[in-house]
């Protein structure tokens, strides 16, 4: 409980991100570092704030973090260095020093697909982001989104309909449902899969709490699919943040005449992958085969490690990344990285290039 403890008291200052909390653990440990006194704190590199929230304040929103803990059973904390805490979002360029996690942690590391979109969709809109949802979860996959009202809520609803796991990241602490009208929603998600949030639990909602949230939705996420979105919408900050992790961007498109389906049109124009169904989004994973149906027994082995395929491809970007750095970055060894690689050359998918791999975008 006391390493919990001073994970807490790290992540109550603002700004200390697991990255950074990696360099510092190079020279001093968690232990010792919560244990300076402010003006040591400021000399390594620690604000004004910082320092002062870590020496006089951090001990007792931590403890107010652990009495959360101890509440029940499905209350966790999952720390940057948990074997759970999920491999993708380790990648992404600010991830969470703590997740606080209300249903099960470990759905956190299975295979996920953000669904994301507006608040204020069409009848349209609800409906494909409901079918959607439920017919991906029958392919195995966990849908994450945000439980915002509209897309985000139709999603969660259509992976819990079909008896799928669903993930709601949060833009505040877990004592909280925002918006009040999804308690029973809340409450659903995380009885078949789980509420996560990078925020203490007693952190209200704020509006500029919400886009932090997103970059944790799509990090967790090997794609990100879009459902009626404005111009201006904030959803196209979650699918600006997919296409910066190298993750796969998938749109929906709609009227030319309605407002809602401008940003989808947009990000098709820019390079998103143009989906009508769920097969349009399969088929570009080509390791799901023609049918797109569910997989037979027999061929179980053989999806697995395509799915395995498919994790490393996450973590090749645009810039030419080493094999033993891929292997790193998704916890595999690299003989067993090599030859996922060489399927993802053979499908297309990756380059091999002096030093390493790079990502292949279809035109």
């Amino acid at each position: 409980m006391e390493d919990i403890r001073n994970w807490l008291a790290l992540a109550s200052v603002h700004g200390l991100d697991g990255l950074k909390f990696q360099r510092l653990s190079e020279q001093i440990s968690a232990a010792e570092l919560v244990k300076l006194p402010a003006s040591t704190l400021r000399n390594i590199g620690f604000t004004e704030r910082q320092a002062h929230i870590l020496a006089y304040e951090a001990n007792a929103k931590a403890d107010y973090a652990i009495r959360w803990l101890e509440q029940a059973e499905h209350h966790h904390i999952v720390t940057f260095n948990d074997p759970i805490y999920p491999a993708l979002l380790k990648q992404t360029k600010q991830p969470p020093l703590i997740l606080f996690v209300k249903g099960d942690p470990h759905v956190l590391a299975q295979q996920q697909l953000a669904m994301v979109g507006s608040r204020q969709p069409t009848p349209t809109g609800r409906k494909v982001a409901f079918n959607f949802a439920s017919e991906l979860s029958q392919q195995g996959y966990v849908i994450t989104s945000g439980m915002a009202r509209g897309i985000d809520s139709e999603s969660h609803k259509g992976a819990l309909h079909v008896g799928g796991l669903t993930i709601a990241v949060l833009g505040h602490g877990l004592e909280q449902v925002y918006p009040v009208s999804n308690k029973a929603l809340a409450t659903a998600i995380s009885e078949q899969g789980a509420l996560v949030s990078e925020y203490f639990p007693d952190v209200q909602a704020r509006a500029e709490l919400f886009p932090q949230r997103n970059r944790i939705v799509v990090g967790l996420s090997i794609g990100t699919i879009v459902v009626e979105a404005g111009l201006k919408s904030g959803t196209l900050i979650s699918a600006n943040l997919a296409a910066e992790y190298s993750r796969d961007v998938f749109a929906v498109p709609g009227s030319v005449y309605s407002p809602q389906s401008a940003g989808c049109h947009s990000l098709i124009q820019q390079g998103a992958k143009l989906v009508t169904s769920v097969a349009d989004i399969l088929e570009e994973w080509s390791f799901f085969g023609k049918t797109c149906l569910k997989i037979a027994p027999e061929a179980e082995k053989s999806i697995e490690t395509d799915l395995f395929a498919r994790q490393l491809l996450a973590n090749v970007g645009d810039e030419v990344t080493a094999v033993d750095l891929i292997a790193e970055r998704a916890g595999v060894i690299i003989a067993d990285a090599t030859i996922a690689l060489l399927q993802l050359e053979l499908a297309g998918e990756v380059a091999a290039v002096p030093g390493g791999y790079i990502r292949v975008r279809s035109a």
